[in-house]
């Protein structure tokens, strides 16, 4: 067996150094979040707009890797993108659908394979499709228990 065989379905890495800020076209740095967050205890590492703070566009990434954990966002769309996970989460926390369905609903909602259906990469217009909807559907699901 040929050792220097990738493993089937095994992700190619990515050039991250490459990449530019989708707000002002600067560079992107990967860095720690050390003075971006507050506390830095468990040592995240993000890729940050090499114009922080006057850009203040960044992703986090998974622990252990450089891979982000969704697409670069400014102050306005992180709270956004907070704000849709919370009530993206009721979803499942509720008991209304297992976490597994509320991912299918998600991908559903935003026309997307299962494997891109995360907050981290929505935008704008659909982190609030996102909120809508699950405000909607726990509406449906508390008037049900109504009748």
């Amino acid at each position: 067996m040929n050792c220097n065989k990738k493993k089937k379905g095994a992700k190619k890495s990515a050039n991250y150094s490459a990449l530019r800020c989708p707000y002002c076209g600067g560079t992107v740095v990967y860095r720690s979040a050390e003075g971006i967050y507050k506390n830095n205890s468990k040592g995240t590492m993000l890729y940050v707009c090499s114009h922080y703070p006057e850009c203040d566009a960044y992703v986090r990434v998974h622990p252990g890797t450089k891979t982000p954990m969704g697409t670069m966002a400014d102050h306005k769309l992180r709270a956004l993108r907070n704000t849709a996970h919370k009530h993206f989460d009721k979803l499942h926390i509720s008991g209304y659908m297992t976490r597994q369905e509320a991912y299918m609903w998600l991908a559903n909602i935003i026309n997307a394979p299962l494997s891109q259906a995360h907050i981290g990469y929505l935008g704008e217009y659909y982190c609030n499709l996102v909120i809508k909807e699950s405000e909607k559907l726990l509406r449906t699901k508390q008037a049900m228990k109504k009748i």
